[in-house]
């Protein structure tokens, strides 16, 4: 019979080495276990939601309702904490570098998120990687009106007349950059409408003196315009959203009037920090949906202009995404750059 060869310093590292295997498995489990169980009791604390704008605005007043809903369903409160600065840049990047615990989420708008990445030079984020999509929180309707002393009444009316005009037909928006003024460069690049962009600091401006017969065109929010709109001051030729505004349902979308596929909304939603852990991604979104789908809760949205859109974070990733590479090519052609 052969003889048994292992020496006594074999048989010391084969067990040192078995009991390092098993402790670190052990240590694994553990690790693995602690972590399932702070995911389960998510949230365990207050929750941070960064809204990267002034208070006031309608994102801020859409963030605040949703922290407000999301508090009841969560047993946690969930605080607004308006980081302002840089079109949005600055509140936004603070969120890219947060600790991905579910505890620091972001108030995402299309205009931070899809367009200054290629109208700033440098953002301090990237939208994709930078991001765990939580969901969409609603599209707010964006509206092209007129003063009505325009002889041009329709969207096809209003494109021949600008072709007649030297120096283009003029239409003002909330400023350079902005979903509005997108949506704009998008129209003329469409269908060769010869319009001037008059940008404003902020959408208030812009329509006093469209009212007022200064400039002829605004591309503005829904919500900014449906009482003008109502009251014979503006005239609406058209929405650019895929189907007609539930609060305007007698105006056409551009789709309607002509523009293939022209679908331009400005919106909202909520985002975490990337690598945050699918079980709390899912948590949220279930709850978020959950809140969307209460009928006062979209009606204070639709008074903010805004159409509750619940969904799934895969499916607000994909929007994203098609938004921000769509609208690169709308920015290098039109040569938008930051103010």
């Amino acid at each position: 019979m052969p003889q048994n060869t292992t020496t006594p310093r074999r048989q010391w590292l084969k067990a040192a080495l078995s009991t390092g295997l098993m402790a670190a498995a052990c240590s694994g489990l553990a690790l693995s276990a602690s972590t399932a169980a702070a995911q389960a009791a998510y949230p365990a604390k207050p929750i941070r939601l960064v809204v990267p704008f002034a208070t006031g605005g309608v994102t801020d007043t859409s963030g605040r309702l949703i922290a407000e809903q999301l508090s009841k369903r969560l047993g946690q409160q969930v605080i607004v904490d308006n980081k302002p600065g840089a079109s949005g840049n600055i509140g936004t990047q603070m969120v890219a570098t947060a600790e991905p615990d579910g505890y620091t989420l972001l108030l995402g708008f299309d205009g931070t998120m899809v367009i200054n990445p290629h109208v700033f030079p440098k953002v301090g984020f990237d939208t994709v990687k930078d991001f765990a999509p939580i969901g969409k929180i609603g599209d707010a309707i964006l509206i092209l009106v007129s003063h009505p002393g325009v002889p041009a009444k329709t969207l096809q009316q209003v494109i021949a007349l600008s072709k007649t005009q030297s120096g283009g037909l003029s239409y003002g928006t909330s400023g350079t950059g902005g979903t509005p003024h997108i949506a704009g460069e998008l129209l003329k690049q469409r269908t060769g409408a010869n319009l001037t962009h008059i940008p404003y600091k902020g959408g208030g401006q812009a329509m006093i003196d469209v009212m007022g017969g200064n400039i002829p065109l605004v591309y503005t929010a829904v919500a900014g315009a449906i009482q003008h709109v109502k009251s014979g001051k503006l005239n609406a030729v058209a929405v650019s959203s895929a189907q007609r505004a539930p609060s305007m349902p007698d105006v056409p979308t551009f789709i309607e009037a002509g523009v293939a596929d022209f679908d331009i909304n400005s919106w909202v939603g909520l985002l975490a920090p990337a690598k945050t852990p699918r079980a709390i991604v899912d948590k949220l979104n279930t709850e978020l949906n959950a809140v969307l789908n209460d009928p006062a809760v979209r009606e204070r949205l639709n008074t903010l202009g805004i159409t509750a859109s619940p969904g799934g974070p895969e499916k607000f990733g994909r929007d994203m995404a098609r938004d921000l590479s769509r609208y690169a090519a709308v920015v290098k052609a039109a040569n938008i750059k930051a103010e």
